[in-house]
């Protein structure tokens, strides 16, 4: 029997984690949504040229990194944000239209890592899932599981407040803060992306994929 948490019958699902990620039916796409940090660096890194690591990417994101780390081999990674919400919508339709069939689409909010390994829920991450859900019903992949649902109305609700939420959040208040992250960022050669800016809706088009253990741009 399907388990009643697994949101099969719907094509848009959304959890948290990797033990989220695990609940859900599997999908045809896995979006992996880490907002401060690890997405949008990721996608501004692919937005400049570069290939990143997915292996020297986990050195510096405990949560990104894993959950695609931990999607399954023949599923579609790609990563999200606020950043490039419309534009992984646009991917989304693309890769169902290449298909030619219905395509399922996990979107996986990362969350936080406490010192002991406790996830906790993440107001970034809820914003930038939401964003994400919000551009897929725009472009008429709307069969929604609640979860979804939830995360994109309350993104509509807070879409013109993004920057104060966020960089009042607690992870941004953290970053604001601490060192440490950023340092191991651009030791990997990557230049991490400020929490103000990740907080722009939509400031690029490009859409990062999984590609044999690298994050490369979506065509």
């Amino acid at each position: 029997m399907p388990s009643p948490f697994d949101q099969s019958t719907y094509q848009v699902r959304l959890d948290w984690g990797t033990a989220g990620l695990a609940r859900l039916a599997p999908a045809d796409i896995v979006v992996v949504v880490d907002v401060l940090r690890f997405s949008s660096t990721v996608i501004d890194a692919v937005d400049s040229g570069a290939d990143v690591s997915l292996e020297a990417s986990a050195s510096w994101s405990r949560n990104g990194a894993a959950v695609a780390l931990a999607a399954a081999p023949d599923a579609t990674v790609l990563v999200g944000g606020i950043r490039n919400a419309a534009a992984v919508a646009r991917a989304v339709q693309t890769i169902q239209e290449r298909r030619q069939e219905r395509t399922s689409v996990a979107v996986i909010a990362a969350g936080e890592l406490d010192a002991d390994g406790t996830l906790r829920f993440a107001v970034e991450d809820q914003l930038g899932a939401g964003a994400i859900v919000l551009a897929l019903s725009d472009r008429g992949i709307d069969h929604t599981a609640p979860d979804a649902a939830v995360a994109a109305e309350g993104f509509r609700a807070l879409r013109g407040a993004l920057r104060h939420m966020i960089g009042a959040s607690g992870s941004g208040r953290e970053l604001a803060v601490g060192v440490a992250s950023t340092a191991r960022i651009e030791e990997s050669g990557l230049v991490p992306t400020s929490t103000a800016d990740a907080a722009v809706l939509d400031a690029t088009d490009v859409v990062p994929v999984r590609d044999e253990g690298s994050f490369i741009r979506f065509e």
